[in-house]
């Protein structure tokens, strides 16, 4: 059994789910329209560039959720997966965790969005387990805040080696897919890198080191 590992955002799905949260928060009035889609689309951009300041990002994504209770973020979350997530899955993606899985594979989605936004898209493709960015939660409240270490760029590396210290799974002849060059730490530590839809950075890295380029678009 080989782990394949996947980036969620712009990889399995044709869009960003972060980004997508926050124009779904907007749209339902739960944060002040303007304001917050400038400042989402700003942070946007900063991630696409490689210069995301990813506290003070999950500073600003996290807040919203210390607004409403768990069953009030829940029913959210339900409209979010049928109008936003549900449109932008990609059945090439699909088709790609089925083949990984009928070979045996243990499939994890490793992903620097929130695990309240991603855990219950995780759920819907079907792969094995999930490592996402926690938010904090006390006593059943989230607090705004981030618990641990934050699931980007080289967290993403810290993140997997905690959660490989206490599975039964390795990184010998595994498998990692993503579309961004935030991800080439990872990208450069599995022993099969593989390139999806990449962006310029990743693209021309990938081809330098003759690492496979798929399209699931």
């Amino acid at each position: 059994m080989s782990l394949a590992i996947f980036d969620l955002d712009n990889t399995l799905l044709g869009g960003d789910s972060d980004h997508a949260w926050g124009e779904f928060l907007c749209e339902k009035g739960i944060v002040d329209s303007d304001e917050y889609r400038r400042a989402n689309d700003y942070f946007y951009e900063q991630y696409k560039n490689g210069g995301l300041d990813i506290y003070e990002f999950l500073d600003f994504a996290l807040r919203p959720l210390t607004k409403l209770d768990t069953t009030q973020l829940n029913t959210l979350h339900q409209q979010f997966m049928a109008e936003k997530i549900e449109p932008i899955i990609l059945p090439k993606a699909l088709e790609l965790l089925k083949n990984h899985k009928a070979r045996g594979d243990y499939l994890l989605i490793i992903t620097a969005t929130n695990h309240f936004v991603t855990g219950p898209i995780a759920k819907r493709l079907g792969v094995d387990a999930i490592i996402a960015t926690d938010p904090e939660v006390i006593d059943g409240q989230y607090t705004g805040k981030v618990a641990g270490t934050p699931c980007f760029q080289a967290g993403k590396v810290t993140r997997l080696h905690e959660w490989l210290s206490t599975s039964p799974h390795s990184l010998d002849n595994s498998y990692f897919y993503s579309d961004s060059h935030n991800d080439l730490p990872l990208l450069e530590l599995v022993t099969n890198p593989i390139a999806v839809n990449p962006d310029e950075i990743l693209e021309a890295h990938a081809n330098e080191h003759l690492w496979p380029v798929l399209d699931l678009r």
